[in-house]
């Protein structure tokens, strides 16, 4: 019988099995109940700004410029702030930032736990912030917030840390959905950001969350797209270039914008005074910000839609992107409460409209549109995301192409120029590394006849315990463990120093052999066709460092595996990105790497 067939028949292309209905199944309650968290949300926000910029306890569309407050109203971010720092240090320090970097230190480091004070405090510390002329967008929150939402009914299930990760993941999906109707875009940011895997156990889930909570919040009337957009570009190379050239703006302007984000973080850590009073500092920023260029204040969705028909004039823009810049910088930096998606598309947006007049002529708003997308992409260092958020923002499909063009420049400049995004840096200044690069296990890859050793030393099974010890600690004796075998070649057990040492204390005879020693004992044994990935469970279950290797067929040794042979496999994959060669190279034959 072919070894292959009989290993073949116990592999697949995914490890997912029926249990993924049963989290899919959750997952739409889950969607559910993001749904509500993100209409609440927004209904917080325009209450909020109502009641801190016009004195009203209503929810009409009131407009945060038109405030009758005049100068005073630099003081709203202010008492905001106040009010943030106060439900930050009594309630919980997590609502602090813009959640997502949260959400990712719960995933990877938190066993995918958040608790009740998060799922309330964090929408409306956001609110409050928000309302009072915080420069942030409700996305950050509410992606904590149906993140919460999700982990808060897995904690309730009998379920793993996986499948609880996964419901997290749900909810900030469902979450990040409700807010803009971008389901794709919510999809690709947990395969980008959240998941740190790709996997149907996974992401069917997550995808069900978010149908979920589009299906919902269109049976509920909210507007999709948000920002209709019908303008474009026709391919060509001079619009390649100026496609290009925008991601590279983008992709610099993301460098400094991450720069002045933890430079006022910094800045805010060396003063003497506690860290509750922090927001209230930057409040102050926000409000003389306020006074220079009110649009830069609250989410600021009318000045997207504005660049996006073309009627934000070069210095209108140049001064929204600067004002913005810098008192989202310092209100982030203070830790207020507050998101980043709106700032960035707001800010990226406003360069494009200043840029448009020295690239190539395009349709009103396209190069704010692909520098808002390009901007996102290049912070968040999620390029699949923001060219899908771009796209079902607008409901324009025709500019997929000269988005991922963009975004894909951006992602190189900032992934070339700095470690860390802006979500993972302040996860690396609490001490944990985070790398966001996923790739195939080389364990999944190869198969144990790959590395394992086929000229095995072995003893005999009549071997006595006293020739056993002699042959242990003989000076010619290379290895420090070896496998028996009897006169059919079969596997009897292995042999180290402290085997016969235990052996000699128990007062076994010293005559007696090998074979009547490991007579019934339980050997592990690994097979060739066997991957690595599974062999390593079974050097930890077996807590040994070696295995023999037999054949299927008629179970005669036929190698030896140790731990050592897998890192080789480790070193390969190293030398695979490290060394070059070019292997058509005339009188080249380029390099081969043996991991044996």
């Amino acid at each position: 019988m072919n070894s292959d067939h009989v290993n073949r028949g116990h592999l697949r292309d995914f490890t997912t099995d029926i249990r993924v209905l049963t989290i899919a199944a959750i997952a739409v309650m889950i969607g559910t109940a993001a749904v509500f968290a993100g209409i609440a949300l927004l209904k917080l926000i325009r209450l909020a700004t109502n009641i801190a910029y016009f004195g009203q306890f209503t929810l009409a569309d009131l407009k945060l410029q038109d405030t009758p407050l005049g100068y005073a109203a630099v003081i709203v971010p202010v008492i905001g702030a106040l009010i943030i720092g106060l439900m930050a240090r009594f309630g919980s320090e997590k609502i602090r930032g813009h959640g997502i970097p949260e959400a990712i230190e719960a995933i990877l480091l938190g066993r995918s736990r958040l608790d009740a004070k998060v799922a309330v405090l964090k929408p409306l510390s956001s609110a409050i912030s928000i309302g009072s002329g915080g420069p942030f967008g409700a996305e950050g929150p509410i992606i904590m917030t149906g993140g919460a939402i999700g982990s808060l009914i897995a904690q309730m299930l009998p379920v793993s840390d996986n499948e609880r990760k996964t419901l997290l993941v749900a909810g900030a999906a469902a979450g990040m959905t409700t807010v803009f109707g971008t389901p794709i875009a919510a999809i690709m940011l947990a395969v980008e950001l959240l998941l740190f895997e790709w996997t149907p156990r996974s992401f069917i889930p997550v995808a069900v969350g978010a149908v979920v909570a589009e299906v919902e919040r269109t049976l509920l009337h909210l507007p999709s797209p948000i920002f209709p957009f019908t303008g474009g570009m026709e391919p060509s190379i001079a619009a390649l270039g100026g496609w290009v050239l925008v991601g590279i703006a983008a992709g610099l302007l993301s460098g400094l914008l991450t720069q002045m984000v933890y430079a006022c973080e910094d800045g805010f850590e060396k003063l003497p005074v506690h860290w509750m009073w922090w927001p209230m500092l930057g409040g102050l920023v926000v409000g003389i910000g306020g006074l220079i260029e009110p649009q830069a204040l609250g989410v600021g969705y009318d000045n997207i839609a504005n660049m996006l028909d073309g009627r934000t004039l070069a210095i209108a823009a140049l001064i929204l992107l600067v004002v913005k810049a810098i008192i989202w910088s310092v209100a982030l930096g203070s830790g207020t409460s507050g998101g980043v998606l709106a700032p960035l598309l707001i800010i990226g947006g406003a360069m494009g409209a200043v840029l448009a007049g020295f690239l190539p002529e395009a349709g009103p708003g396209f190069w704010a549109l692909l520098a808002m997308a390009a901007t996102m992409g290049g912070t968040m260092r999620a390029p699949l995301t923001a060219t899908f958020f771009a796209v079902e923002l607008t409901g324009n499909t025709h500019v997929l192409l000269p988005l991922i063009a963009a975004c894909a420049t951006a992602h190189a400049v900032t992934v070339l120029l700095m470690k860390r995004s802006i979500l993972t840096e302040k996860i690396a200044r609490r001490g944990h590394h985070l790398v966001r690069e996923y790739r195939v296990d080389p364990f999944a890859l190869t198969r144990v006849r790959e590395v394992m050793t086929s000229e095995v030393e072995s003893v005999p099974a009549t071997m006595t315990l006293h020739g056993a010890a002699a042959f242990l600690t003989a000076p010619e004796t290379r290895h420090p463990s070896f496998p028996v075998v009897n006169e059919n070649g079969h596997v009897l057990g292995l042999i180290d120093p402290p085997a016969i040492l235990r052996w000699r204390r128990a007062g076994t005879h010293r005559t007696t052999t090998l074979g009547e020693l490991l007579a019934g004992s339980k050997v592990t044994l690994a097979y060739p066709d066997e991957y690595l990935e599974g062999l390593s469970d079974k050097l930890l279950v077996a807590n040994v460092s070696h295995l023999p290797v037999v054949s299927r067929e008629d179970a005669r040794l036929v190698g030896y595996i140790g731990w050592k042979d897998l890192m080789r496999v480790r070193s390969r994959k190293q030398a695979e990105e490290r060394d070059r060669a070019a292997l058509l190279g005339f009188g080249n034959r380029g390099k081969r790497y043996d991991i044996r």
